[in-house]
């Protein structure tokens, strides 16, 4: 039960800088690009790969506290963070053909989720 509360702890806070994020670069630089999302897709995806090989290390450090910043925090701020880290940790293992599929597979069945999401979406 710890660990399901400070993962929502996390999250929390995750989202709101997320959100936060998003509104400043909006403010300063327009709507004509999603700056917002990009910008939290990659500090996201840069500082969860530094934690996690940081953690790696770090033997005194709770799961509970781990799982608070990688899946609460991080989840919730960016998951293309994780599709990111997973998609190295495939590459550092030389499993080549399930890192193509997790790189293709995702952008391509998100992409055709999204486009059936608008579809179906539109039509309630």
């Amino acid at each position: 039960m710890q660990t399901f509360l400070l993962i929502g702890v996390g999250a929390f806070f995750g989202a709101n800088a997320r959100y936060w994020i998003g509104v400043m670069l909006r403010e300063l630089f327009g709507t004509t690009f999603p700056l917002g999302t990009l910008f939290v897709n990659v500090t996201g995806s840069l500082l969860l790969a530094v934690f996690v090989a940081w953690a790696a290390r770090q033997s005194a450090l709770a799961l509970p506290v781990r799982s608070m910043i990688a899946v609460g925090f991080f989840g919730a701020y960016t998951t293309f963070s994780s599709f990111a880290t997973e998609s190295i940790a495939l590459i550092e293992a030389q499993r080549w053909g399930a890192f193509l599929i997790n790189l293709l597979g995702t952008n391509l069945l998100c992409l055709a989720g999204a486009a059936l999401g608008i579809v179906v979406g539109s039509r309630l």
